[in-house]
């Protein structure tokens, strides 16, 4: 019965993972979060501009005003973050 328990916690822990291509409309360092235009996302969201929570803090050292990232958010019940940022190109 613990197997099964921890088994559950696991796959709950992952969330579910959607590539995403965006353009960084701003950085705030200080809550480790850029705001990002991005379309749609998977079965999760319209494409909308929202501030995202973003992981590790190597990742959100990447981002720069006018940035255009590939990333992966992940959604984990309410919460989500963003996180394998790689920057394509700049403004």
């Amino acid at each position: 019965m613990l197997a099964l328990a921890l088994v559950g916690c696991g796959s709950k822990e992952e969330g579910k993972k959607y590539p995403v291509q965006a353009d960084v409309i701003s950085v705030d360092q200080a809550a480790q979060s850029a705001t990002l235009a991005m379309g749609k996302v998977g079965d999760w969201m319209d494409a909308m501009t929202m501030e995202f929570p973003v992981k590790p803090d190597r990742d959100l050292a990447k981002l720069h005003t006018g940035d255009h990232i590939e990333a992966t958010v992940v959604v984990q019940g309410q919460k989500y973050y963003v996180t394998g940022v790689k920057v394509v190109s700049k403004k």
